[in-house]
C-alpha cells in the first residue's frame, strides 16, 4: 500500500460504474486526495460522455474522456495481428491488448497533472491489475499504484451499493435496470463475459448472453464474401474502400456478427495461477486471424512464416501476462514486422453460418509460382528427377541408424 501521506492527486481510470464510482469517493475519504478521473473510449460500444457527469457529482474537478479507438486498433490491435497471436491456441486477446493502451495514458495523464499516483478497478484475482501496473511501472517507475480491491473490506455488490447509499453516490443504473449475471469487458476488439453460469465449466452458456454475434443456426442461409486488402501487413481496405484501422475493424466485426463469427467458450489459466472459464465474441479479430495467415502464405518465405509460428505462442503469452511495455515484446515486435514489408495483397472471404473460410489470395509480392506448381506440363520449370537425391540425403541418418541395427519403438 502505498504511503497516504505521499498521495496528494491520483489518476483513476473510470468507467462509471459502481465499482469506479465508490473508488472515487474511497479514495477521496481513504488518502484525503484529490481524484483526476479518465475515461477511455476504445469502442466499448455505450457512451462515455455520461460518466462526465458523474464524475462532477462526486467532487471531480479534472475529467478527461478520451476517444483512442484510432489508436487502440492502429499503435496495438494491428501490430498484434500481424504476430497472428493467439493465446492457448484460442483466445485472440482482446482484453488484455486493451490495457497497455489505458496504462500508457494513465501514466500521461498522471504526468500531466502532476499527479503522484495512478489507481484502477481491477481485482486482487484477475490478470487485469497485472497489465494495468507493469505497464506504468515500466513507463513510469516511481508512480505509486493504488489498487482498492487489495485494500478495502468491500467484497460483494451489496456492500458497495450499501457504501453508496452511505455516502449520497449516485448509482442511477442500480434500480432502473436489470444487472447482467456475467461480468463483462468491451472494445472494439471483443466482448467478454465471465461469471454467473459461466463459472460451472459443464454449463453451456444462455443463447441470450450474446450481443455481438447470431446464432450460426440463426444466420443466414446464403454466404456473404468480401475482400480484404493488405498493405505491410495491416489491412487499409474492404471491398476496395480503404478505410481507416477503426472502421476496419467496426466494418468486419457487424459482417462477421451477422453470420455467426467470432464465439468462443474457453477455461483458460491466469497468470495469477488459477483457470478461469470465459466466454467471448471477436468477429472482427475472427476474420482478421484468418484473412492475416491468407496473404502470409503467398508471401512469406517458408522458413521465415515457420519461426514466426514458433515465436507466436510466446508473444502472444507476453501480451496476455501484461509485457507489451518490455524488452521482450519490442524485440519480438520488431521481428514479426519486418517480415511484414511484403505483405501486400488481397484476400476473399466467405463467411457461413458461423465459418470464415479464405477462398482467394492474390498479390504482386506472390511468391506463389504456378509455373512450378501445376499439375500440368510445367515445361521444364521443375525437374522432378532432383527430388531423388533430395530424399536420399534426408533418409540418410535414418538409414544408417537402421543398419547399425537401432530399432524404432512399436
Amino acid at each position: 500500500m502505498p504511503n497516504k501521506s505521499s498521495v496528494n492527486k491520483v489518476v483513476l481510470a473510470y468507467s462509471g460504474g459502481l465499482d469506479t464510482s465508490v473508488i472515487v469517493k474511497w479514495l477521496q475519504e481513504t488518502y484525503e486526495c484529490e481524484v483526476v478521473t479518465f475515461t477511455a473510449d476504445i469502442g466499448q460500444g455505450e457512451e462515455v460522455e455520461p460518466a462526465r457527469a458523474k464524475a462532477e457529482a462526486l467532487g471531480v474537478k479534472e475529467i478527461y474522456i478520451d476517444d483512442l479507438r484510432e489508436e487502440f486498433v492502429r499503435d496495438f490491435v494491428f501490430p498484434m495481428f500481424r504476430a497472428n497471436a493467439i493465446y492457448e491456441g484460442e483466445y485472440l486477446l482482446g482484453t488484455s491488448i486493451a490495457r497497455p493502451l489505458i496504462a500508457k495514458r494513465l501514466i500521461e495523464i498522471a504526468n500531466e497533472t502532476g499527479a503522484d499516483a495512478i489507481s484502477h478497478g481491477a481485482t486482487g484475482k484477475g490478470n487485469d491489475q497485472i497489465r494495468f501496473e507493469l505497464g506504468a511501472y515500466a513507463l513510469k517507475p516511481g508512480i505509486e499504484v493504488i489498487a482498492p480491491w487489495r485494500e478495502w473490506d468491500l467484497s460483494s455488490r451489496e456492500s458497495l451499493m450499501a457504501y453508496c447509499e452511505k455516502h449520497n453516490i449516485p448509482v442511477d443504473f442500480s434500480g432502473s435496470k436489470k444487472k447482467s449475471p456475467y461480468s463483462m469487458d468491451a472494445n472494439l476488439l471483443h466482448i467478454s463475459y465471465e461469471g454467473g453460469i459461466l463459472e460451472d465449466p459443464w454449463a453451456e452458456a444462455e443463447e441470450e448472453m450474446w450481443r455481438w454475434s447470431v446464432s450460426p443456426e440463426q444466420a443466414p442461409d446464403k454466404a456473404e464474401y468480401l475482400e480484404v486488402t493488405y498493405k505491410n501487413g495491416d489491412i487499409v481496405a474492404i471491398d476496395g474502400e480503404e478505410m481507416s484501422p477503426a472502421t476496419v475493424l467496426e466494418t468486419l466485426n457487424k459482417r462477421g456478427g451477422a453470420h455467426g463469427i467470432g464465439r468462443l467458450d474457453i477455461v483458460e489459466n491466469r497468470y495469477v495461477g488459477m483457470k478461469s472459464r470465459g466466454c467471448y465474441e471477436t468477429p472482427g479479430g475472427t476474420i482478421m486471424i484468418k484473412a492475416h495467415r491468407a496473404i502470409e502464405s503467398i508471401t512469406l518465405d517458408r522458413e521465415v512464416a515457420h519461426l514466426k509460428d514458433a515465436l507466436m505462442p510466446k508473444y502472444a503469452e507476453v501480451i496476455y501476462n501484461g509485457y507489451w511495455w518490455s524488452p521482450e515484446r519490442e524485440m519480438l515486435q520488431e521481428a514479426i514486422d519486418n517480415t511484414q514489408k511484403h505483405v501486400n495483397g488481397d484476400v476473399r472471404l466467405k463467411l457461413y453460418k458461423g465459418a470464415v473460410t479464405a477462398v482467394g489470395r492474390r498479390s504482386d509480392d506472390s511468391l506463389f509460382d504456378e509455373n512450378i506448381a501445376t499439375f500440368e506440363d510445367d515445361a521444364g520449370a521443375y525437374d522432378q528427377k532432383d527430388a531423388e537425391g533430395f530424399i536420399k540425403l534426408n533418409a540418410l541418418r535414418m538409414r544408417i541408424a537402421a543398419q547399425k541395427g537401432r530399432k524404432l519403438l512399436k
